[in-house]
């Protein structure tokens, strides 16, 4: 019932059309009995984008065959049958991304001849597929179908008398149609039709076109006869007689009717072509539309640069002899920018004395909501959302010598939106979660070991936590516990090993930045459960109060934040539901307030990972 590729087309809620579900012949007949679907657990990342109404199909991995079609009865969920599919309903299900579905139509099933190229981009090898469809390829696969339409139980076959000829030596003699005789007259002919309470469209048409081949002006043998003793059959059937002599064999009017017959199935199949044509083209159109004004969109930024770049003179494009490897920069590590579909492997040095950026080799792998730490002459970037992998436990580490990247120990569970912070030369990844759990949970890297290790946790959850080192202890504000946006903060003592609360901040934040200036700690941005916010507050270790500050110049969340030369910089970030990944950066020193740097030259960036060389 699964793909046995893990990865996957990563699409968002509003590019997903349309979601395959895989079965066998075992499984089929509950999917359809119960009305429910499934795929395991790592496919949960789309099955919840999935909403009521959403085409779905059902492809069977025995014949190989896509059911339809379906559609969702409900938003997807995880677990809305826990003992599903199988042997005995006692055990846990293997398929636990479950969605409610009812029939929108019913069809044929269609064999993957018919069906794969309309999904052919979906293909990773010649018998595996991604189930993620867009709507271009959902309206390509609904088109098909609808062009196979389930054919109804036939119903009784009556005999009826449809044509009588004149009497013949041989009176008694019947011909069906269907084994014309070429040896012995003809004296009636009798034909098996489908007679229905309520014809369907396509019978009439057949109908009349026997009509009129009946009446073809270049048929002989029509004239109509009044004959008596004409055996008929029930009353609803008709009875024609016509006059004339039969040739034994294949006649004129047989075929004309079966020359016509062929020529409606040669325009219903071209009807079906054209709908499938008409059905891509105007999908592509749409495509177009959005291309075009995401173009547009690029073209206006690029042209306001220019711009800027001609009256400020504050941005050149960055000449790597040019730039002192000594020179203060900031570490921006993977992220997303809202042109890929899926996250950002890049790499990249933000210098801010000159407003440029400089490549790095990229990240063995996508990465977004990441955390990150500096210990030794190597940058550890941990957990995460891998794109199309969902959350992830591997580790990898950045070496400022040569420029290489490196795979590291993974941590103990998969989880992001995590805290990281470096204290007494080890690394410690503080709190975050995955679909299924948020955690209290701190993990500890020892270099000397060479493994994460568990160490004391937090006293709560905290999920889209910001985190870092002062003073040499560690400091875990705000989150998201699973249930409420929080303004507690704990600090953690490694004299005394354990965590305890500090103050609480005076609004609830997550996904929010946290910085060390001037011995003060600043809280900044971040969602406070029901928006994003450019408040910042401070705290100050000797008194133990938060103090409010001077709020930022936009609000954001999920952007990054870094401290050079007695300023913090606060680096892209998201603005809220509907709102572009932004591409500004604010920059903070004590005595001036906020201030938006010009024009960053690096295009817009969110829920990145950044860190001070």
């Amino acid at each position: 019932m699964a793909q046995s590729r893990a990865n996957h087309r990563n699409l968002t809620k509003t590019q997903l059309g349309g979601v395959v579900f895989g079965c066998t012949k075992h499984t089929i007949n509950e999917c359809l009995s119960k009305h429910l679907f499934g795929l395991p657990y790592n496919h949960f990342s789309y099955v919840q984008n999935i909403d009521t109404a959403l085409p779905l199909f059902l492809f069977n991995y025995s014949d190989r065959k896509l059911h339809g079609l379906f559609e969702a009865a409900g938003p997807g969920h995880l677990n809305i049958d826990p003992y599903a599919w199988t042997s005995n309903g006692s055990d846990r299900t293997s398929f636990p991304a479950q969605v409610q579905i009812s029939a929108r139509l019913q069809c044929e099933p269609l064999s993957e001849q018919i069906f794969k190229p309309a999904i052919q981009d979906n293909y990773y090898s010649s018998h595996h597929f991604w189930f993620e469809l867009d709507h271009l390829q959902t309206n390509k696969l609904i088109c098909l179908l609808s062009s196979f339409p389930l054919k109804p139980n036939p119903p009784p076959l009556l005999t009826r008398q449809l044509f009588h000829f004149p009497p013949s030596p041989h009176p008694h003699i019947r011909v069906n149609m269907d084994q014309p005789s070429n040896s012995e007259p003809i004296d009636t002919l009798e034909v098996e039709v489908e007679v229905e309470a309520s014809p369907a469209p396509q019978d009439c048409l057949l109908e009349e076109l026997k009509d009129l081949a009946l009446t073809h002006p270049h048929n002989s043998l029509m004239l109509t006869v009044d004959q008596p003793n004409v055996p008929t059959t029930d009353r609803d059937e008709e009875t024609c007689k016509i006059a004339g002599k039969g040739d034994g064999g294949s006649s004129p009017r047989q075929h004309t009717i079966i020359q016509l017959m062929q020529e409606v199935k040669e325009l219903k199949a071209y009807g079906i072509e054209n709908s499938t044509k008409i059905c891509y083209l105007e999908e592509k159109l749409g495509e177009a539309h959005t291309e075009i004004h995401r173009l547009r969109e690029r073209c206006n930024m690029l042209e306001s640069k220019i711009a800027t770049s001609s009256d400020t003179r504050e941005i050149h494009l960055p000449d790597d002899s040019n730039l002192d490897s000594t020179e203060a920069a900031i570490l921006l590590l993977g992220g997303f920018d809202g042109y890929s579909e899926s996250g950002l492997s890049s790499v990249q040095s933000y210098f801010p004395s000159r407003n440029v950026v400089k490549a790095h080799s990229s990240m063995t792998s996508i990465r977004s909501n990441a955390s990150v730490a500096k210990l030794d002459g190597k940058v550890y970037v941990f957990g995460g959302d891998e794109g199309g992998n969902g959350w992830t436990n591997t580790v990898e580490s950045y070496n400022e010598t040569d420029g290489g990247w490196s795979l590291c120990s993974p941590l103990n569970d998969r989880k992001g939106n995590l805290g990281g912070a470096t204290l007494d030369g080890k690394i410690f990844a503080i709190g975050g979660g995955n679909v299924e759990v948020v955690f209290s949970d701190v993990e500890m890297l020892d270099p000397d070991i060479g493994r994460w290790i568990r160490t004391r946790s937090m006293e709560h959850k905290r999920f889209a936590v910001a985190a870092t080192e002062h003073n040499g202890s560690i400091y875990a504000v705000g989150g998201f516990d699973g249930k409420e946006y929080l303004n507690t903060a704990e600090r953690f003592d490694p004299r005394e090993h354990s965590w305890m609360r500090i103050a609480s901040m005076k609004s609830r934040r997550g996904c929010h930045s946290l910085a060390v200036l001037n011995e003060k700690l600043y809280a900044i941005g971040g969602y406070d459960g029901s928006t994003m916010v450019s408040s910042v507050e401070i705290y100050e270790p000797r008194r133990g109060t938060w103090i409010e500050g001077e709020a930022m110049k936009e609000a954001r969340g999920y952007s990054a934040a870094a401290v050079v030369k007695d300023c913090i910089y606060v680096i892209g970030g998201y603005k809220g539901e509907g709102v572009d990944i932004l591409d500004t950066v604010e920059c903070f020193k004590d005595g001036k307030g906020w201030e938006k740097v010009p024009c960053s030259s690096m295009g817009r960036r969110g829920f990145l990972s950044a860190v001070a060389l």
